[in-house]
């Protein structure tokens, strides 16, 4: 889809903007007409990293924190369309430290829609996560709270600005994700770690992460979260298949699913299926009640949902990839290309 008349001559602010969401998504705008490109984040080093990578006068560079609601409103200044994907994404780092969690997921969210509407920005998506869904871990509560304060800030209809989400699961070959942390294990001769063989994860790629969100920003709606349809393939079988594609003979161990995973990923619940709608190669759930009109919320229901499976839409009943259509995805990542060439020198 072309989204150039969408971006043609806009300011775009990218919270997080350093990480590599944030860089993925710089690649996609900067073919765009773009005026500007604000990439707001609190790491200096990858601020430094960032500009000397791309070396575009059309990037800006803020440092700031979500949590702090004046550097969050000046780097709001003159913007037109905010990508929110700074947080603290790690599971166990937000288990031993919960508090931190709330401040930037939850908090520094909702700074972050303040600002825009209190700037006047046009759009803003919210990235969140499978793990919002049933959360059975700090993180995943603090990405639902964030999810809730978009749609009930979005209700309230101030200003111009159009508040929308977005929920992926884990993203293959980001910093923190398996795929990278299997190959670290390999590079040190250890045997492949895996939680439970039988447990599935949505495959997505950065390039879908990043169709998502754009197809979110040019068509969402007040309170709505939007779902790439993606494919899923079990841990075992992603093991093995990085086992064989890089000749590798330490294998495979089990050691247990650990506090806070799940066996399956959710990206559409089975209470939401009632208000979600199909498009195609995304889900759209609309918000359980678009207005304030608490009558609404209390005394109207929905009837139907319209295309998902009833139990809602996971990674266990997604199509299912197999160990050699596993290895063909790995395979057309250039990351996994690049490693098994210095691998085998």
């Amino acid at each position: 889809m072309d989204y150039k008349e969408t971006f043609e001559g806009k300011t775009i602010l990218v919270t997080g903007g350093t990480g590599s969401f944030g860089n993925a998504v710089v690649d996609r705008l900067l073919t765009y007409n773009i005026k500007k490109i604000v990439i707001f984040s609190r790491d200096e080093k990858k601020q430094f990293d960032m500009g000397n990578k791309y070396n575009n006068e059309k990037l800006q560079f803020i440092i700031g924190d979500v949590r702090d609601k004046d550097s969050v409103f000046h780097a709001m200044n003159g913007v037109d369309y905010v990508f929110h994907a700074a947080a603290l994404k790690q599971v166990p780092n937000c288990e031993f430290f919960p508090w931190e969690a709330i401040k930037t997921n939850a908090l520094g969210a909702h700074n972050v829609i303040d600002a825009a509407i209190l700037r006047g920005a046009e759009r803003i998506v919210v990235l969140s996560t499978d793990k919002a869904v049933y959360p059975i871990n700090v993180m995943g509560m603090t990405k639902a709270l964030m999810e809730r304060t978009m749609i009930a800030i979005s209700r309230e209809k101030r200003g111009k600005t159009m508040l929308c989400g977005t929920r992926y699961g884990n993203v293959m070959y980001t910093r923190g994700s398996v795929i990278p942390y299997f190959i670290e294990l390999m590079k040190a001769g250890k045997p492949l770690a895996i939680t439970n063989k039988d447990m599935t994860r949505f495959m997505m790629s950065l390039t879908d992460s990043v169709d998502l969100v754009l197809y979110a920003l040019a068509n969402g709606k007040d309170g709505e979260i939007y779902v790439k349809k993606s494919p899923a393939s079990t841990v075992g079988d992603l093991a093995q298949a990085i086992v064989e594609i890089f000749n590798y003979d330490k294998g495979v161990k089990e050691i247990g699913i650990r506090p806070g995973e799940k066996m399956h990923e959710t990206l559409v619940s089975r209470e939401e299926v009632l208000r979600s709608e199909d498009r195609g190669d995304y889900y759209k759930v609309n918000p359980e009640v678009p207005g304030m009109d608490y009558r609404q919320y209390y005394f109207k229901g929905v009837e139907d949902g319209h295309g998902l499976p009833a139990e809602g839409y996971t990674s266990s009943n997604t199509k299912r990839l197999n160990l050699e259509e596993t290895k063909q995805l790995l395979l057309s990542l250039n990351e996994v290309k690049e490693e098994l060439n210095n691998f085998k020198k």
